[in-house]
């Protein structure tokens, strides 16, 4: 999904102009990033939580060389998806393989 999606989807459900919606989905977008940033976590019910996970320092492998590296402590963020999604997105995994097979 792009901002430029977001910002498609609001206008098309609200009739606002675009612009707007365009500024409607800047502030979406850091909202969600100043949660993530003062909590950690940021849920949506019925779609899932992006969660901030610290990653440890150490030596990894270089998968070209071989040759092994060492790599400083950081973060990222992980989404989990909720049950919801993962039923929807299995059902509509299952609706494409099958008109997949159809035609």
């Amino acid at each position: 999904m792009s901002k430029q999606f977001l910002t498609d989807v609001i206008v098309e459900t609200t009739e606002m102009p675009k612009a707007t919606a365009g500024h409607l989905a800047d502030a979406i977008i850091t909202a969600i990033t100043d949660e993530i940033v003062t909590s950690g976590r940021f849920t949506i019910p019925g779609f899932g939580a992006f969660v901030l996970r610290e990653t440890p320092k150490g030596t990894r492998r270089n998968p070209r060389t071989g040759e092994k590296v060492q790599v400083k402590a950081g973060a990222t963020v992980r989404f989990k998806a909720s049950p919801a999604l993962k039923a929807a997105a299995l059902a509509g995994a299952k609706k494409a393989k099958r008109k997949a097979a159809k035609g």
